[in-house]
Formats: C-alpha cells, sequence, structure tokens
C-alpha cells in the first residue's frame, strides 16, 4: 500500500506536455535555440566535461516533478533546494544555463524559460560530443518548488533491474526508454561513492561483486581502495568518456561497467536484447536515444518563466 501511494504522489507531479511544440519560439524569440547552442558550444571549448553535465543536469531535473528547471534553484533560508539534495551535489556547470539566459532575456525578455533551456542545452550537448541531434519540443515553465528531500526519487546507481523498472514507469518511461537512456552513461565520470558497494563488502561471501570483469574490478579496486576514499577520486564512465557512442553497451556485454545499474540491465531478457541490439548498432542506439530524450523531456510541470533561473520570481 505504501508503494502504491508513493507511486501515485510521484504521478501526480507529471503530466505529459501536450502542449509543447518545436516551433513554440517561432514568433516571439526566433534565435533562441542558436543563443542557447552558443552557450554550450562555448563552455564546450572551455571545459570538455560541460556536455555529460548538461546531459545529466537534464535527466536530474526531469526525474522530480518534471522537466521544470528546479535543478536550477539555489537554497534559500530554511529550504534545500534539489540542487544540495545527496545525488545532486556532484551537478556543475549551472553557468553554462545562466550564460544562455543572460543573452536570451537580453534578446527576448521573460519569454523563454529556463526548463526550456536547459532540455535544449542537453540536446545540444548530445550533439557537440558527437550523439544525435533531434527537434526539442519547447512551451516548458519553470516550477516554484525545489526541495532536496525529493532527490531521493532519483534512480540511485545501486538499483536491481526491477527497481529500475518501477522508478521509470513511474513516469510514463518504457523499458525501451530506460535502455536507451542509460546510454547517456557513455559520457562522464563517476565518484567512488557510486560504485564502492560492487568493489568493497559486496555481500557476506563476495568482497567483489562476481559479475565484474577481474582486471576491471582489479582497477577500480586501485582507483578507490577503501570505502573512505577521497571524495574526488573516481573513474570514466567509459574510456571515451567525451564522446557520444555505443562504447557504453559494448562495455555491458564485457561486465566492465561500474554501476549496479548498468549491469542490472542483463537481468532481464528484453533489456539485455536491447543492450546487445545498441553494442551492435551506434545508428540503432542514436535513433533510441532521440526518441527516448523527446519523450522524457516532455513530462511537465512548470508554472512561470523565471527571470533568474537559479530564483523563483
Amino acid at each position: 500500500m505504501a508503494a502504491l501511494l508513493s507511486s501515485l504522489l510521484i504521478l501526480s507531479f507529471f503530466s505529459l506536455g501536450t502542449s509543447l511544440s518545436s516551433n513554440y519560439y517561432q514568433k516571439t524569440c526566433p534565435n533562441a535555440e542558436s543563443i542557447i547552442k552558443k552557450a554550450v558550444i562555448d563552455a564546450t571549448k572551455n571545459d570538455k566535461t560541460a556536455p555529460a553535465a548538461l546531459v545529466r543536469m537534464h535527466f536530474h531535473d526531469c526525474f522530480i516533478r518534471g522537466c521544470d528547471g528546479s535543478v536550477l534553484i539555489n537554497s534559500k533560508g530554511k529550504n534545500t533546494a534539489e540542487k544540495d539534495g545527496p545525488p545532486n551535489k556532484s551537478l556543475h556547470a549551472f553557468y553554462v544555463i545562466d550564460n544562455a539566459k543572460k543573452a536570451l532575456e537580453s534578446a527576448c525578455p521573460g519569454v523563454v524559460s529556463c526548463a526550456d533551456i536547459l532540455a535544449v542545452a542537453a540536446r545540444d550537448a548530445t550533439v557537440v560530443s558527437g550523439g544525435p541531434s533531434w527537434d526539442v519540443p519547447k512551451g516548458r515553465k519553470d516550477g516554484r518548488i525545489s526541495r532536496a528531500s525529493e532527490t531521493s526519487q532519483l534512480p540511485a546507481p545501486t538499483f536491481n533491474i526491477s527497481q529500475l523498472q518501477q522508478s521509470w514507469s513511474q513516469r510514463g518511461l518504457s523499458m525501451e526508454d530506460l535502455v536507451a537512456l542509460s546510454g547517456g552513461h557513455t559520457l562522464g565520470f563517476s565518484h567512488c561513492s557510486s560504485f564502492n558497494n560492487r568493489i568493497h563488502n559486496f555481500n557476506s561471501t563476495f568482497d567483489i561483486d562476481p559479475s565484474l570483469q577481474p582486471s576491471f574490478a582489479a582497477t577500480l579496486r586501485r582507483v578507490c581502495p577503501a570505502r573512505n576514499n577521497a571524495k574526488k577520486a573516481g573513474v570514466t564512465m567509459d574510456p571515451s568518456s567525451t564522446t557520444f557512442d555505443n562504447t557504453y553497451y559494448k562495455l555491458i556485454l564485457q561486465n566492465k561497467v561500474v554501476f549496479s545499474s548498468d549491469n542490472a540491465l542483463l537481468n532481464s531478457p528484453k533489456t539485455k536484447s536491447l543492450v546487445s541490439k545498441f553494442a551492435s548498432s551506434s545508428d540503432a542506439f542514436f535513433k533510441a536515444f532521440a526518441k527516448s530524450m523527446i519523450k522524457m523531456s516532455s513530462i511537465t510541470g512548470g508554472q512561470e518563466i523565471r527571470k533568474d533561473c537559479r530564483v523563483v520570481n
């Protein structure tokens, strides 16, 4: 009963963005997308990790109250905002959204939402990394509520396949969406804390997760020798961590992925089949990723157009 109530509570935050359209700003701010793209490209020239950060930020925004830019809001007074919740403390590159918003407010004040900026920036970050492009549906509103306590709803890197399926289905996302969007893990970096459960005291029988490829497990142990290792220690998600490609799926099949949740995709016939499909065809992965990103980013839930992405009006 408690699980059902939790599911209903989460679902109540979300609605499909039926009013969204790819040409939403055609008349009110025709250069909106080019302005956002420039902010992403400029950032990437100086910081190769910015694209991965923007894609991750968009995911984390959409999974809490829909894609409403609530992850961008600063904590204030007694309210600790989403960005300061445990799963989000490693988020960065907020300045990219700030820069885009500043330029947009100059070009067309009060028109483009922060949620739309983030959705478009995530697409542009994917493209600049070598990944697919897609028409981003626009017209989202910005949310006014941002609570760190709600970040516990984010799917954890320790989740098994049933926990993943439940988390994604609560947001109207399918198993196909789960596998396709997990491919975003081809970009970026993971801290030891996200995979220590697999390389230290795994269970009462094994110290190391036996599903990990042995030499890869040994490498992870060298980087993260103990559970109290340095907070900044970690590894890239795959060897080509600044290039958007299908390497992630090949690594899953080789048992060389860092998260339990990544390895869990092998534990269902449906998800395992999709992993194999995407590992053998980057074209199939790119098409599925673009389709699922449109679906996920169309989950809406905001109320206003923020003047400053860090502060509610």
